[in-house]
Protein backbone atom coordinates (compact mmCIF):
# COMPACT_ATOMS: atom_id res chain seq x y z
CA UNK A 1 0.00 0.00 0.00
CA UNK A 2 2.77 2.34 0.83
CA UNK A 3 4.64 2.11 -2.30
CA UNK A 4 0.92 2.43 -4.27
CA UNK A 5 0.52 5.71 -2.08
CA UNK A 6 4.04 7.54 -2.55
CA UNK A 7 3.71 6.63 -6.65
CA UNK A 8 0.48 8.05 -6.93
CA UNK A 9 1.43 11.36 -4.42
CA UNK A 10 4.46 11.44 -6.94
CA UNK A 11 2.38 11.58 -10.21
CA UNK A 12 -0.28 13.88 -8.62
CA UNK A 13 0.34 16.61 -10.62
CA UNK A 14 0.05 14.31 -13.51
CA UNK A 15 -3.29 13.38 -12.82
CA UNK A 16 -4.80 17.19 -12.08
CA UNK A 17 -3.47 18.04 -15.40
CA UNK A 18 -4.66 15.26 -17.33
CA UNK A 19 -8.10 16.02 -15.70
CA UNK A 20 -8.15 19.72 -16.17
CA UNK A 21 -7.63 18.94 -20.07
CA UNK A 22 -10.24 16.12 -20.37
CA UNK A 23 -13.13 18.92 -18.19
CA UNK A 24 -11.85 21.41 -21.09
CA UNK A 25 -13.42 19.32 -23.65
CA UNK A 26 -17.47 19.77 -23.20
CA UNK A 27 -18.29 16.76 -23.91
CA UNK A 28 -22.23 16.84 -23.86
CA UNK A 29 -23.84 14.63 -26.22
CA UNK A 30 -24.33 16.23 -29.70
CA UNK A 31 -25.19 15.89 -33.42
CA UNK A 32 -23.56 12.48 -34.37
CA UNK A 33 -21.30 12.45 -37.43
CA UNK A 34 -19.06 10.70 -39.38
CA UNK A 35 -16.84 9.16 -36.61
CA UNK A 36 -18.18 10.36 -34.12
CA UNK A 37 -20.97 8.52 -33.11
CA UNK A 38 -22.59 11.39 -30.18
CA UNK A 39 -21.07 14.54 -31.35
CA UNK A 40 -17.39 15.46 -32.15
CA UNK A 41 -16.58 16.03 -28.37
CA UNK A 42 -17.26 13.09 -26.38
CA UNK A 43 -15.01 11.39 -29.32
CA UNK A 44 -12.46 14.08 -29.01
CA UNK A 45 -12.21 13.42 -24.85
CA UNK A 46 -11.93 9.71 -25.75
CA UNK A 47 -9.29 10.33 -28.47
CA UNK A 48 -7.44 11.95 -25.69
CA UNK A 49 -7.27 9.62 -22.96
CA UNK A 50 -6.55 6.80 -25.21
CA UNK A 51 -3.30 8.96 -26.64
CA UNK A 52 -2.77 8.91 -22.68
CA UNK A 53 -3.19 5.26 -22.29
CA UNK A 54 -0.93 4.76 -25.63
CA UNK A 55 1.76 7.40 -23.69
CA UNK A 56 2.11 5.13 -20.60
CA UNK A 57 2.75 1.73 -22.64
CA UNK A 58 -0.86 0.49 -22.79
CA UNK A 59 -2.32 -1.79 -25.53
CA UNK A 60 -4.83 0.48 -26.93
CA UNK A 61 -8.38 -0.40 -28.87
CA UNK A 62 -10.90 2.23 -30.36
CA UNK A 63 -14.04 0.64 -31.24
CA UNK A 64 -15.37 3.40 -34.03
CA UNK A 65 -15.29 6.07 -31.34
CA UNK A 66 -18.56 4.19 -29.55
CA UNK A 67 -16.04 3.47 -26.79
CA UNK A 68 -11.87 2.75 -26.37
CA UNK A 69 -10.40 0.52 -24.45
CA UNK A 70 -6.75 0.28 -22.71
CA UNK A 71 -4.79 -3.47 -22.03
CA UNK A 72 -2.51 -2.79 -18.96
CA UNK A 73 -0.76 -6.04 -19.78
CA UNK A 74 -1.06 -9.09 -22.34
CA UNK A 75 -2.24 -11.41 -20.22
CA UNK A 76 -6.05 -13.08 -20.97
CA UNK A 77 -7.98 -10.43 -19.35
CA UNK A 78 -9.69 -10.71 -16.24
CA UNK A 79 -10.87 -7.51 -15.06
CA UNK A 80 -12.43 -4.70 -16.59
CA UNK A 81 -12.49 -0.94 -14.90
CA UNK A 82 -15.87 0.75 -16.59
CA UNK A 83 -15.54 4.71 -17.05
CA UNK A 84 -17.23 6.86 -19.09
CA UNK A 85 -15.95 10.30 -20.54
CA UNK A 86 -19.05 11.70 -21.24
CA UNK A 87 -21.10 14.22 -19.23
CA UNK A 88 -24.42 15.85 -18.96
CA UNK A 89 -25.65 19.90 -19.75
CA UNK A 90 -23.80 22.30 -17.66
CA UNK A 91 -27.41 23.92 -16.34
CA UNK A 92 -27.96 27.09 -14.61
CA UNK A 93 -25.79 27.66 -11.11
CA UNK A 94 -22.16 27.57 -11.40
CA UNK A 95 -19.81 30.42 -9.80
CA UNK A 96 -17.35 29.81 -12.60
CA UNK A 97 -16.34 28.19 -16.01
CA UNK A 98 -17.74 24.43 -15.73
CA UNK A 99 -15.40 23.99 -18.43
CA UNK A 100 -11.74 25.23 -16.65
CA UNK A 101 -10.94 23.32 -13.33
CA UNK A 102 -10.57 25.25 -10.66
CA UNK A 103 -8.55 24.36 -7.14
CA UNK A 104 -10.23 25.97 -4.18
CA UNK A 105 -7.12 25.18 -1.84
CA UNK A 106 -9.15 26.07 1.26
CA UNK A 107 -11.29 22.73 0.35
CA UNK A 108 -8.91 20.77 -1.39
CA UNK A 109 -11.69 20.70 -4.59
CA UNK A 110 -11.23 20.30 -7.97
CA UNK A 111 -14.47 21.88 -9.78
CA UNK A 112 -16.07 21.13 -13.21
CA UNK A 113 -18.49 19.58 -15.29
CA UNK A 114 -17.36 15.87 -15.07
CA UNK A 115 -14.96 16.23 -11.86
CA UNK A 116 -16.90 13.45 -10.18
CA UNK A 117 -18.74 11.72 -12.92
CA UNK A 118 -16.73 10.49 -14.49
CA UNK A 119 -13.77 12.19 -15.52
CA UNK A 120 -11.73 12.19 -12.10
CA UNK A 121 -12.59 8.25 -11.24
CA UNK A 122 -11.57 7.78 -15.08
CA UNK A 123 -7.61 9.19 -14.48
CA UNK A 124 -7.51 8.23 -10.94
CA UNK A 125 -8.35 3.85 -12.62
CA UNK A 126 -5.76 5.12 -15.44
CA UNK A 127 -3.38 5.90 -12.83
CA UNK A 128 -3.79 3.08 -10.89
CA UNK A 129 -3.29 0.84 -13.32
CA UNK A 130 -0.19 2.69 -14.56
CA UNK A 131 1.15 2.17 -10.70
CA UNK A 132 0.25 -1.30 -10.73
CA UNK A 133 2.51 -1.87 -13.94
CA UNK A 134 5.34 0.36 -13.34
CA UNK A 135 5.79 -1.14 -9.88
CA UNK A 136 5.90 -4.30 -11.16
CA UNK A 137 2.51 -5.43 -8.84
CA UNK A 138 2.99 -9.33 -9.48
CA UNK A 139 -0.24 -10.09 -11.81
CA UNK A 140 -2.04 -13.50 -12.94
CA UNK A 141 -4.83 -11.93 -15.35
CA UNK A 142 -4.55 -9.22 -17.43
CA UNK A 143 -6.57 -5.51 -16.78
CA UNK A 144 -8.17 -3.79 -19.57
CA UNK A 145 -9.85 0.21 -18.67
CA UNK A 146 -13.09 0.38 -21.05
CA UNK A 147 -13.89 4.36 -21.75
CA UNK A 148 -17.44 4.87 -23.12
CA UNK A 149 -18.94 8.03 -24.04
CA UNK A 150 -22.71 7.79 -24.13
CA UNK A 151 -23.29 6.73 -20.52
CA UNK A 152 -25.33 9.62 -19.96
CA UNK A 153 -27.82 9.02 -22.65
CA UNK A 154 -28.27 5.30 -22.80
CA UNK A 155 -25.40 3.62 -22.54
CA UNK A 156 -25.65 3.01 -26.56
CA UNK A 157 -22.16 3.23 -26.70
CA UNK A 158 -21.56 0.26 -23.81
CA UNK A 159 -24.32 -1.84 -26.37
CA UNK A 160 -21.93 -1.27 -29.50
CA UNK A 161 -18.86 -2.37 -27.80
CA UNK A 162 -20.33 -5.61 -26.30
CA UNK A 163 -21.73 -6.45 -29.62
CA UNK A 164 -17.78 -6.32 -31.18
CA UNK A 165 -16.27 -6.67 -27.69
CA UNK A 166 -16.23 -9.36 -24.87
CA UNK A 167 -16.20 -8.43 -21.70
CA UNK A 168 -13.64 -10.14 -19.13
CA UNK A 169 -15.54 -12.48 -16.00
CA UNK A 170 -15.22 -9.49 -13.60
CA UNK A 171 -16.64 -5.73 -14.52
CA UNK A 172 -17.08 -2.59 -11.95
CA UNK A 173 -17.38 0.90 -12.37
CA UNK A 174 -16.14 3.78 -10.25
CA UNK A 175 -19.62 5.57 -11.34
CA UNK A 176 -21.25 5.10 -7.75
CA UNK A 177 -20.18 4.88 -4.39
CA UNK A 178 -18.04 2.99 -1.91
CA UNK A 179 -18.08 0.12 -1.06
CA UNK A 180 -20.11 -1.76 -3.12
CA UNK A 181 -23.08 -1.48 -5.22
CA UNK A 182 -24.16 -5.09 -6.07
CA UNK A 183 -27.99 -4.61 -5.98
CA UNK A 184 -29.82 -1.96 -8.10
CA UNK A 185 -33.83 -1.87 -8.33
CA UNK A 186 -35.65 -2.39 -11.39
CA UNK A 187 -36.79 0.67 -13.78
CA UNK A 188 -39.91 1.53 -15.61
CA UNK A 189 -40.85 4.98 -17.35
CA UNK A 190 -44.13 5.40 -18.48
CA UNK A 191 -45.79 8.02 -20.36
CA UNK A 192 -49.52 8.64 -20.90
CA UNK A 193 -51.84 11.33 -22.16
CA UNK A 194 -55.62 12.06 -22.58
CA UNK A 195 -57.98 14.27 -24.76
CA UNK A 196 -57.91 18.02 -22.50
CA UNK A 197 -60.63 20.65 -22.87
CA UNK A 198 -60.99 22.30 -19.66
CA UNK A 199 -63.22 25.54 -19.38
CA UNK A 200 -61.07 26.69 -16.58
CA UNK A 201 -57.66 25.05 -17.03
CA UNK A 202 -55.96 26.83 -19.75
CA UNK A 203 -52.51 25.40 -19.33
CA UNK A 204 -50.46 23.46 -17.05
CA UNK A 205 -46.61 22.96 -17.23
CA UNK A 206 -44.26 21.29 -15.10
CA UNK A 207 -41.04 19.21 -15.30
CA UNK A 208 -38.43 19.30 -17.45
CA UNK A 209 -37.21 15.44 -17.66
CA UNK A 210 -38.91 12.44 -16.43
CA UNK A 211 -36.45 11.20 -13.43
CA UNK A 212 -36.45 14.23 -11.51
CA UNK A 213 -39.01 15.35 -8.68
CA UNK A 214 -40.52 18.49 -10.22
CA UNK A 215 -40.16 21.72 -8.67
CA UNK A 216 -42.01 24.17 -10.47
CA UNK A 217 -45.79 23.56 -11.57
CA UNK A 218 -47.85 26.54 -13.77
CA UNK A 219 -51.32 26.20 -14.16
CA UNK A 220 -53.38 29.21 -16.15
CA UNK A 221 -56.67 29.54 -15.31
CA UNK A 222 -59.73 31.23 -16.21
CA UNK A 223 -61.11 33.62 -13.10
CA UNK A 224 -64.41 34.74 -12.99
CA UNK A 225 -63.40 37.68 -14.96
CA UNK A 226 -62.48 35.56 -17.68
CA UNK A 227 -59.29 36.78 -17.72
CA UNK A 228 -56.10 34.23 -17.73
CA UNK A 229 -54.49 33.94 -14.33
CA UNK A 230 -51.20 31.85 -13.47
CA UNK A 231 -50.53 29.86 -10.38
CA UNK A 232 -47.29 28.29 -9.99
CA UNK A 233 -46.33 25.63 -7.03
CA UNK A 234 -42.94 25.62 -5.64
CA UNK A 235 -41.64 22.29 -4.48
CA UNK A 236 -38.44 20.94 -4.17
CA UNK A 237 -36.28 19.39 -6.53
CA UNK A 238 -34.22 15.54 -5.92
CA UNK A 239 -33.63 12.72 -8.20
CA UNK A 240 -36.54 10.39 -8.85
CA UNK A 241 -35.20 7.97 -6.88
CA UNK A 242 -34.99 9.18 -3.86
CA UNK A 243 -38.64 11.51 -3.84
CA UNK A 244 -38.45 11.66 -0.13
CA UNK A 245 -35.50 13.84 -0.56
CA UNK A 246 -38.01 16.60 -2.37
CA UNK A 247 -41.26 17.74 -2.58
CA UNK A 248 -43.43 17.09 -5.81
CA UNK A 249 -44.90 20.55 -7.00
CA UNK A 250 -47.39 18.24 -9.18
CA UNK A 251 -48.98 16.45 -6.82
CA UNK A 252 -48.88 19.76 -4.77
CA UNK A 253 -51.33 21.24 -7.16
CA UNK A 254 -53.28 17.63 -7.55
CA UNK A 255 -53.46 18.60 -3.48
CA UNK A 256 -54.95 21.56 -3.75
CA UNK A 257 -57.42 21.25 -6.81
CA UNK A 258 -60.72 21.57 -6.33
CA UNK A 259 -62.60 21.54 -9.69
CA UNK A 260 -64.50 19.25 -11.48
CA UNK A 261 -62.03 17.98 -14.06
CA UNK A 262 -62.09 14.00 -13.66
CA UNK A 263 -58.39 13.96 -15.15
CA UNK A 264 -56.84 16.05 -12.60
CA UNK A 265 -58.89 14.24 -9.56
CA UNK A 266 -57.95 11.13 -10.87
CA UNK A 267 -54.59 11.93 -10.59
CA UNK A 268 -55.10 13.42 -7.34
CA UNK A 269 -56.36 10.05 -6.10
CA UNK A 270 -53.45 7.56 -8.14
CA UNK A 271 -50.69 10.41 -7.05
CA UNK A 272 -51.13 11.76 -3.09
CA UNK A 273 -48.69 14.45 -2.36
CA UNK A 274 -46.55 12.75 0.17
CA UNK A 275 -46.75 9.20 -1.33
CA UNK A 276 -43.66 8.35 -2.71
CA UNK A 277 -44.39 4.19 -3.19
CA UNK A 278 -47.27 4.23 -5.38
CA UNK A 279 -49.72 2.64 -3.07
CA UNK A 280 -52.40 4.37 -4.70
CA UNK A 281 -51.81 2.87 -7.69
CA UNK A 282 -51.91 -0.55 -6.71
CA UNK A 283 -48.34 -0.46 -6.29
CA UNK A 284 -45.93 0.03 -3.47
CA UNK A 285 -43.98 -3.19 -2.95
CA UNK A 286 -40.91 -3.27 -1.15
CA UNK A 287 -38.50 -6.41 -0.53
CA UNK A 288 -35.58 -7.33 2.19
CA UNK A 289 -32.70 -6.21 0.55
CA UNK A 290 -33.72 -2.96 -2.01
CA UNK A 291 -36.62 -1.41 0.60
CA UNK A 292 -39.18 0.45 -0.92
CA UNK A 293 -39.94 1.13 -4.56
CA UNK A 294 -40.38 4.58 -5.78
CA UNK A 295 -42.96 5.94 -8.16
CA UNK A 296 -43.25 9.63 -9.08
CA UNK A 297 -45.84 11.75 -11.17
CA UNK A 298 -42.19 13.59 -12.85
CA UNK A 299 -43.89 15.78 -15.75
CA UNK A 300 -47.96 16.98 -16.69
CA UNK A 301 -48.15 19.56 -19.41
CA UNK A 302 -51.01 20.42 -21.61
CA UNK A 303 -49.87 20.19 -25.61
CA UNK A 304 -52.07 20.43 -28.77
CA UNK A 305 -55.20 19.62 -26.81
CA UNK A 306 -54.05 16.73 -25.05
CA UNK A 307 -52.65 16.88 -21.09
CA UNK A 308 -49.29 14.18 -21.56
CA UNK A 309 -47.89 13.32 -18.71
CA UNK A 310 -44.68 10.67 -17.00
CA UNK A 311 -43.94 8.82 -14.48
CA UNK A 312 -40.63 7.01 -13.14
CA UNK A 313 -41.04 4.18 -11.00
CA UNK A 314 -37.68 1.92 -9.53
CA UNK A 315 -39.23 -1.13 -8.20
CA UNK A 316 -38.20 -4.00 -5.98
CA UNK A 317 -35.71 -7.09 -6.63
CA UNK A 318 -38.05 -9.27 -6.26
CA UNK A 319 -40.90 -7.92 -8.94
CA UNK A 320 -40.56 -7.93 -12.26
CA UNK A 321 -40.80 -5.21 -15.41
CA UNK A 322 -44.02 -6.73 -17.05
CA UNK A 323 -45.45 -6.86 -13.46
CA UNK A 324 -45.11 -3.68 -12.71
CA UNK A 325 -46.00 -2.42 -15.73
CA UNK A 326 -49.41 -4.15 -16.00
CA UNK A 327 -50.35 -2.65 -12.79
CA UNK A 328 -49.72 0.99 -13.86
CA UNK A 329 -50.77 0.82 -16.92
CA UNK A 330 -53.90 -0.92 -15.70
CA UNK A 331 -54.34 2.34 -13.25
CA UNK A 332 -53.92 4.97 -16.06
CA UNK A 333 -56.00 3.62 -17.96
CA UNK A 334 -58.30 3.48 -15.45
CA UNK A 335 -58.42 6.81 -14.99
CA UNK A 336 -59.31 7.80 -18.67
CA UNK A 337 -55.54 8.06 -19.87
CA UNK A 338 -54.26 6.23 -22.95
CA UNK A 339 -49.82 5.22 -22.17
CA UNK A 340 -47.72 6.16 -25.02
CA UNK A 341 -44.88 4.59 -24.34
CA UNK A 342 -43.64 2.47 -21.26
CA UNK A 343 -40.03 1.40 -21.22
CA UNK A 344 -37.93 -0.56 -18.69
CA UNK A 345 -35.01 -2.49 -17.40
CA UNK A 346 -35.07 -5.17 -14.99
CA UNK A 347 -33.57 -5.46 -11.69
CA UNK A 348 -29.78 -6.22 -11.17
CA UNK A 349 -28.12 -7.70 -8.19
CA UNK A 350 -24.49 -9.34 -7.90
CA UNK A 351 -24.26 -12.16 -5.32
CA UNK A 352 -22.49 -10.26 -2.36
CA UNK A 353 -20.86 -13.51 -0.83
CA UNK A 354 -18.85 -13.36 -4.95
CA UNK A 355 -15.25 -14.02 -4.60
CA UNK A 356 -15.50 -11.07 -6.85
CA UNK A 357 -17.50 -8.72 -4.69
CA UNK A 358 -15.61 -10.19 -1.26
CA UNK A 359 -12.14 -9.13 -2.86
CA UNK A 360 -13.36 -5.33 -3.14
CA UNK A 361 -15.07 -5.25 0.20
CA UNK A 362 -11.57 -6.51 1.17
CA UNK A 363 -10.04 -3.60 -0.43
CA UNK A 364 -11.79 -0.73 0.72
CA UNK A 365 -11.56 -1.94 4.13
CA UNK A 366 -7.32 -2.29 4.01
CA UNK A 367 -7.17 0.52 2.00
CA UNK A 368 -10.05 2.86 4.46
CA UNK A 369 -9.76 1.11 7.37
CA UNK A 370 -13.65 1.30 7.65
CA UNK A 371 -15.97 -1.43 7.71
CA UNK A 372 -17.24 -2.17 3.97
CA UNK A 373 -20.73 -3.09 2.92
CA UNK A 374 -22.52 -4.02 0.02
CA UNK A 375 -25.90 -1.73 -0.53
CA UNK A 376 -28.90 -1.65 -3.09
CA UNK A 377 -29.72 1.64 -4.82
CA UNK A 378 -32.92 2.82 -6.72
CA UNK A 379 -30.61 4.44 -9.70
CA UNK A 380 -28.65 2.56 -12.16
CA UNK A 381 -25.51 2.74 -12.83
CA UNK A 382 -23.11 1.89 -15.92
CA UNK A 383 -23.06 -1.79 -15.17
CA UNK A 384 -26.75 -2.69 -14.64
CA UNK A 385 -26.74 -4.81 -17.30
CA UNK A 386 -23.92 -6.78 -17.09
CA UNK A 387 -23.94 -10.02 -15.31
CA UNK A 388 -21.96 -9.94 -12.30
CA UNK A 389 -21.34 -6.13 -12.42
CA UNK A 390 -21.01 -3.80 -9.73
CA UNK A 391 -20.08 -0.41 -8.84
CA UNK A 392 -17.31 0.58 -6.96
CA UNK A 393 -16.61 3.71 -6.00
CA UNK A 394 -16.39 6.99 -6.77
CA UNK A 395 -18.13 9.04 -3.89
CA UNK A 396 -17.25 8.09 -0.34
CA UNK A 397 -20.10 7.17 2.01
CA UNK A 398 -21.64 10.79 3.28
CA UNK A 399 -20.23 12.39 0.57
CA UNK A 400 -21.91 14.64 -2.44
CA UNK A 401 -19.86 15.47 -5.03
CA UNK A 402 -22.82 17.57 -6.90
CA UNK A 403 -23.04 15.08 -9.65
CA UNK A 404 -25.22 16.56 -12.31
CA UNK A 405 -25.36 19.89 -10.50
CA UNK A 406 -23.30 23.34 -10.46
CA UNK A 407 -19.74 23.26 -8.98
CA UNK A 408 -18.97 19.61 -9.16
CA UNK A 409 -16.78 18.62 -8.01
CA UNK A 410 -13.71 15.98 -6.62
CA UNK A 411 -11.17 16.22 -4.18
CA UNK A 412 -7.60 16.12 -4.85
CA UNK A 413 -6.98 13.89 -1.80
CA UNK A 414 -10.16 11.54 -3.36
CA UNK A 415 -8.75 11.70 -6.47
CA UNK A 416 -5.84 9.86 -5.07
CA UNK A 417 -7.27 7.79 -2.78
CA UNK A 418 -9.98 6.42 -5.67
CA UNK A 419 -7.04 5.86 -7.53
CA UNK A 420 -5.21 3.95 -4.21
CA UNK A 421 -7.98 1.77 -3.73
CA UNK A 422 -8.58 0.72 -7.31
CA UNK A 423 -4.70 -0.05 -7.63
CA UNK A 424 -5.25 -2.43 -4.52
CA UNK A 425 -8.27 -3.82 -5.87
CA UNK A 426 -6.85 -4.69 -9.19
CA UNK A 427 -3.73 -6.65 -7.68
CA UNK A 428 -5.83 -8.15 -5.01
CA UNK A 429 -8.11 -9.54 -8.03
CA UNK A 430 -5.68 -10.01 -10.69
CA UNK A 431 -2.57 -11.18 -8.55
Amino acid sequence: MSNIRDYLEAHKQEMIDLLSALVAIPSVQGKAEEGAPFGKEPAEALALMLDKCREFGFTVDNVENYAGSADVNDLPVGLAVLNHLDVVPVGAGWTTDPFVLRYEPETDKLVGRGAIDNKGPAVAALFAARAVRELGLPLKKGIRLIFGTNEENGSADLEYYRKHRELPPMVFTPDGEYPVINAEKGMLRVWFSSDFDDDEILDIQAGTVINAVPQFCTVNIENDEGEPEEAVYEGVSAHASTPEKGENAITMFLDSYCGENMLIRSLGELFPHGEFSGRSCGLGFRDELSGDMTCVLSMLNTENGRLCGAVDIRFPLDRTKAEISGIICEALEGAGFSVDSCEGVEPHCTDENSEFVRGLLRVYERVTGDKAHCIAIGGGTYVHDIEGGVAFGAEFPNEDGRMHSPDEFITVANLLKNAEIMAEAMAELCG
